[in-house]
């Protein structure tokens, strides 16, 4: 069995709500690594990557918030990434908020490549993260990792992106949540949609399948993208960037489940974990329980859950 990597991404430069940082302790303490291994995984925990130097890099935006920090995390996840694929392991990434998947998916993007398979990316989200460093007016990079993988410009700060992703290898999938300016771009590229509305439409396994189809039919590699706020507030609270509507606890479940059957995914991220904001780290144990489903768990095996 393929051994499962740990990658710790103490990244807190993309936004500016500070607990991020503390996300890997979390999953550590919640016990991601017993988990894969009462399923049969072997597990490496290779510890928290550390930033580069700093680089010296400015932007045009005077919105733009610790840009610096954010490529320098960008270069660093890049290589570990890629280490861990070139080493015939999986990449689990512990973040960290969302930009760190600039320099995650540019290492998975570059293994590829060289592997001469495409990568595909399952981005599970509330947002779009399709801005640019020119067009967000927050500043802050975790809206951005998605343009950067589909090569739009304005990222000229950054290393360029290995092999951007088509249009049509990329999958949005329980979006809520985009800007004028997001929507405005999404709407020139052909990236698969699939928001909330459309998940309550036609249900979480139709759209999820068509997508893992386009995979399979091309020996692709897959890049899952697994943000908190993908799932409801009310069931995972530790994120700072809370959008009500939500996948439900069944929902994400049956997500990581139809992952795992397809056998597809070959790296993946945690991101957006903010454990200050947690409650008893519910939100920590919920994400290690969808990892342990993608990697295995039946709904039979799902132990009880105590808060107390």
């Amino acid at each position: 069995m393929q051994e499962k990597i740990l990658i710790g991404a103490p990244v807190d430069s993309g936004q500016r709500q500070p607990g991020c940082l503390m996300g890997p302790a979390a999953y550590r303490v919640a016990g991601i690594a017993r988990a894969l291994q009462d399923l049969g995984h072997p597990v490496s925990d290779r510890g928290d990557v550390a930033m580069d130097p700093l680089p010296e890099v400015r932007s045009e935006n005077p919105a733009i918030d610790q840009l610096p920090q954010t490529v320098a995390w960008t270069a660093a996840l890049s290589r570990a990434v890629e280490a861990v694929l070139k080493d015939g392991g999986m990449p689990i990434t512990l973040g960290g908020d969302h930009s760190l998947a600039l320099g995650t998916v540019a290492g998975a993007a570059k293994y590829a490549d060289e592997q001469g398979r495409p990568l595909f990316l399952l981005w599970l989200d509330a947002h779009s993260d399709f801005h640019t460093p020119r067009t967000t007016t927050s500043g802050n990079l975790h809206g951005t990792p998605v343009a950067y993988i589909a090569g739009r410009d304005g990222f000229e700060a950054f290393p360029a992106f290995p092999a951007p992703l088509p249009a049509e290898r990329i999958c949005l999938f329980g979006i809520r949540s985009v800007d004028p300016a997001e929507h405005a771009a999404l709407q020139q590229h052909d990236i698969a949609i699939n928001d909330m509305r459309v998940l309550d439409e036609q249900g979480i396994v139709a759209p999820l399948t068509a997508f893992l189809n386009r995979v399979a039919e091309a020996g692709g590699m897959l890049h899952v993208s697994l943000d908190v706020d993908f799932l409801d507030p009310s069931i995972a609270p530790a994120v700072g960037t809370t959008v009500p509507g939500g996948t439900t606890f069944r929902e994400a479940h049956l997500v990581m489940e139809r992952l795992c059957d397809s056998g597809l995914v070959t790296s993946l991220d945690l991101v957006e974990l903010n454990p200050f904001l947690d409650e008893r780290g519910r939100t920590a144990k919920l994400m290690v329980d969808l990892v342990a489903s993608l990697m295995g768990r039946k709904v039979f095996d799902r132990p009880t859950r105590s808060y107390s």
